[in-house]
């Protein structure tokens, strides 16, 4: 049987990756499981138990509430932070650039203006 004659099965790679993909996730699983009951084993007390975080014992409710203010205001920084990466070669290659790519990237910038003009009105740029 030469080359020309064989015919996988179109959806055998995916397969093939599918199953890769399961087992490179479970192999170290099993592995450190293994190792867990070879090579560690159990000495529980009161040191061992105890809470180590910091060196303290903690004291009240572990939810803290943050306003989504900071969240908001985070994400709206990335946004137009990312952005301008994409402004760097627009204005280098300016001169060369078609029509076409002008004009998309007049789309971008309304876009952007757009947001921009949407967070401001809506307060996210005032700090409080």
């Amino acid at each position: 049987m030469n080359a020309a004659e064989y015919d996988p099965d179109p959806y055998l790679l995916v397969v093939v990756f599918g199953i890769a993909a399961i087992l490179f996730a479970l192999v170290p699983l099993g592995l450190a499981r293994l190792w867990l009951e070879n090579f560690s084993p159990l000495k529980p007390g009161r040191d061992k138990n105890a809470t180590y975080e910091c060196g303290l014992e903690s004291k009240g409710d572990a939810w803290v509430q943050f306003k989504s203010e900071y969240y908001l205001y985070a994400i709206i920084f990335l946004i137009f932070d990312v952005e301008t990466i994409f402004l760097l070669p627009f204005a280098v290659a300016f001169s060369s650039l078609s029509a076409g790519a002008f004009v998309a990237m007049m789309v971008f910038l309304l876009l952007l203006v757009e947001g921009l003009i949407w967070a401001w009105q809506k307060g996210v740029l005032n700090w409080k």
